[in-house]
């Protein structure tokens, strides 16, 4: 019961709808729910939307507001834009999306 705790597991997967739309995740390495939807433009979009499960592309999103805030990044930026795509493939299809250099973990509260 000690490991009931801290989020050390991911979190219990819910049941899969019959009929849902199922792929084999690139960052989580199993056959799990896919996306309802392109997440982004162009190929790379195309891309995650056939590889990506909602479960990984919901860390995506965590991450990408550390991403946000570090870097500080406009959205509506197109340079921005670029930057957040190319962390994207690197979290996604790379060796994993590099920390913004200097930064510092928050300290889990508890």
């Amino acid at each position: 019961m000690a490991n009931d705790c801290c989020g050390s597991q991911p979190p219990a997967p819910e049941p899969v709808k019959p009929g849902t739309r199922m792929v084999k995740c690139v960052k989580i390495g199993k056959e799990l729910p896919g996306l309802d939807r392109v997440p982004w433009k162009g190929e790379l979009g195309q891309r995650i939307y056939e590889n990506v499960s909602k479960d990984a592309w919901k860390m995506w999103v965590e991450y990408s507001k550390m991403l946000m805030n570090e870097y500080r990044l406009n959205p509506l930026d197109p340079n921005s834009q670029k930057i957040m795509e190319e962390q994207m493939e690197q979290f996604f299809f790379g060796e994993g999306a590099k920390l913004p250099e200097g930064y510092v973990a928050p300290k889990a509260k508890g």
